[in-house]
Formats: structure tokens, sequence, C-alpha cells
């Protein structure tokens, strides 16, 4: 059976409402309560357009006001320390904090680093990890979003930067490696994994664009150690791929548990037949890549 797909919804708008919104929140013109109320409404606007362009598999928690990577930071409970000593600020200021910075009372905290999302003209925050992180894990965002779409009568498959990624993406202030924090990382996805099965998720997404990048040996063997794990705690998984090929490492998700392979075939039709095959061999559904849009990512 064919079945129409879609990773992730430009969030800032038909006529860049979210834009406007953040930018009049910044400067004190607009509440928090009703900066939610548009973003809200810009959800809302997704998920039924997606419903009445049948689409079948329709995403959430692809929505965040600044920066997906910025908003698994926070999920995860990865706030750098100088953001967790301001005192006073809400959990959105602090959001906005280490995208922007923060300056006032307190001093002049610096911004989290931004570099470019792949080879798109979009950056995100990059994350800051020690070798003695600790994760903690903040579902609301997940959770809410996904009860606020099927009170709409929409069950959405949550969207989410894969684990894997996100500790490749990052950066270490202490020289090591963010890599070696896989094992306490994953307890989080997986309790957030069960809770989204129990809220009634039937398929979640893992967005893990580094596969189509070169991984050395430690990187493959987290995808290896870590997808077992993330099959077991909750939905059927649909890995997604993008930017490119998969190449070699197509080879390394042989055996995963996975529900379905979604793959890239603007930027490499060439995959296509290397992939129907090991999704043949694994008894995965296969989802075909086939519109660009690489650089409306968000």
């Amino acid at each position: 059976m064919i079945r129409s797909l879609s990773l992730g919804y430009p969030r800032i708008g038909p006529k860049r409402e979210l834009k406007r919104a953040v930018e009049r929140y910044w400067r004190g013109r607009l509440s928090a309560d009703d900066l939610r109320d548009k973003a809200a409404e810009l959800r809302r606007y997704a998920w039924e357009s997606h419903r009445d362009a049948g689409i079948n598999l329709i995403p959430s928690n692809d929505f965040t006001l600044y920066d997906q990577v910025l908003a698994t930071t926070e999920m995860v409970g990865a706030i750098p320390e100088r953001f967790r000593r301001l005192e006073g600020l809400s959990q959105l200021d602090v959001y906005f904090a280490m995208a922007r910075g923060y300056q006032g009372p307190q001093g002049d905290v610096h911004a989290c680093d931004l570099t470019k999302w792949f080879d798109t003209n979009y950056h995100y925050v990059v994350p800051e990890l020690a070798r003695d992180q600790e994760f903690a894990l903040d579902s609301t965002k997940p959770r809410s979003e996904f009860a606020e779409a099927l009170a709409l009568g929409i069950r959405t498959t949550p969207v989410l930067i894969g684990p894997v990624t996100y500790l490749l993406l990052s950066k270490s202030i202490d020289d090591s490696n963010p890599l070696d924090l896989l094992d306490r990382l994953l307890p989080v996805y997986e309790q957030l994994l069960g809770q989204l099965a129990r809220d009634g998720a039937e398929q979640v997404q893992l967005h893990e664009p580094v596969l189509v990048t070169d991984l050395d040996p430690d990187a493959a063997e987290a995808f290896r150690s870590a997808y077992p794990r993330l099959a077991a705690a909750g939905p059927g998984i649909v890995l997604a791929t993008y930017f490119g090929t998969l190449d070699e490492n197509l080879a390394l998700l042989d055996g995963l548990p996975l529900e379905t392979l979604h793959i890239d075939l603007v930027r490499a039709p060439e995959q296509l037949e290397p992939a129907v095959a090991a999704a043949k061999s694994n008894g995965w559904s296969l989802s075909l890549g086939l519109v660009d849009g690489r650089n409306v990512w968000r």
C-alpha cells in the first residue's frame, strides 16, 4: 500500500507570521500568552493543511519558536549552566537566551554558537556538552503538541532529532567526545517514546541526517546499539535521512528493527535500488523523498 508522509512543515507561516510575532515578543510588544496563541494557530494551520491535502502520516513536534536542535536541547535537559543561573527568567526566555544571549541586570551572558545545518542556508543552535553531562527529560512540548493535534481529530507522527545526530552535532566544552554520552542520553529518549506510545502515537520520526555523512566506527556502532533499544521503547520508528546518499551506511542499518526507512531521492536517486533491496530483506517500509525542501527545512 502506498501512503504519503511529510517530514515537517515550515513553521514561519504563510505570511511570515511567526517571525513577526517572535520579534514583537523580543521588543516587549507581545505577551508570552499571545505568542503561544500565534504558535498554536500556525500549528493548527499546518496540521489541517496536511489533512486537507490527503497526507497520511502528518508530523507534529516539527514546530518550534526558534530552532529544532535548540528545542531538543531543552527537551533532554542539556541547558548550559550559565543559563540555568539566570534567576527570574521564564522557561521561554531561557530558551531565547540560549539562542540570542542575555544582557540585563544579571550581567552579559553569551549565546550558544550557531552553525550551518549541513549544507543548507539554515543555522542551528549548537548544543554544549561535557563529559559529566546529565540529561533529564522534559516531554512537555512533544506530548502537548501531539495532544493538540489529536484534539483536532488528527493523529500525528511526532518528529524528533535522533540521538546520534544530536550528539554528533554537539560541541564539547572540555575536549570529551559527545558520542560517549549516548548511554546517558538513550534513557531520556526511551522514556519519551514510552510516553508517546501511551498517549496514542503509533509511529515516531527519528531524524538522523548524519547517516549521509562519513561515520567513524564509533558512530556506526552507536546506531547499531541505540536503535534496538529505541524500537523496543515505544511506537514504530520511521528513521529519516536526507541531504544525500546513505552509501555504505545503509549496511550498518541491516537488521535494525525499523518500521520505515526514509531516503532522499532528490539528492541521491542512485540509492533507490540498494535501499529497496535492504527494505525487502529487513521487512521495512521504504519512504521515498521526492520533494526538494532542503532550504526550507524550517
